[in-house]
């Protein structure tokens, strides 16, 4: 993933106006800076604190990010989100069975007619109300308890067979 944030840099760079440019490039490279640290195999105290300062600068880039850049642009589903949104209703219709109901409303989803594009919601699109931006600060914690993420592994263990 490293190498794929150190080409995007290049990539992204000029295809949005100036003071919208300069904001994902920052972020870009807050992004590139953060995981490199958090994916060195030998730490230092001195690297944790290096990480630990990232944390907070990428915090305050994705932030910026979402106060600016995603106030700015509005997205929507492509078509082929739209169509696996269709297939994934069509099969959990398909394999529930009818509830009888003595409501007469449409339910709780709005249709989207035919041709015109849902708009994402906050929640669909970018946001830092999720788990994983909040997860982000507990890197560096994490390794001065338990070490490096490649020392480790989470995957569950069965003593009995």
């Amino acid at each position: 993933m490293l190498m794929a944030l150190q080409c995007a840099i290049p990539v992204f760079d000029g295809l949005f106006e100036p003071h919208n440019n300069t904001i994902i490039m920052d972020l870009l490279f807050e992004l590139a800076t953060w995981h490199a640290l958090a994916k060195l195999r030998l730490h230092t105290e001195s690297t944790v604190c290096a990480l630990e300062t990232s944390t907070t600068r990428l915090g305050t880039a994705l932030r910026k990010f979402q106060s600016t850049i995603c106030a700015e642009f509005e997205t929507r589903d492509l078509p082929s989100e739209e169509a696996a949104r269709g297939r994934r209703k069509a099969a959990k219709a398909k394999a529930k069975p009818p509830i009888l109901s003595k409501s007469k409303g449409k339910g709780k989803g709005a249709e989207v007619p035919k041709g015109k594009k849902k708009k994402k919601s906050t929640l669909r699109g970018f946001s830092l109300s999720c788990y994983k931006p909040h997860s982000l600060g507990d890197y560096a914690k994490t390794i001065r308890l338990l070490g490096t993420s490649d020392g480790y592994s989470t995957q569950t263990v069965s003593f009995f067979k």
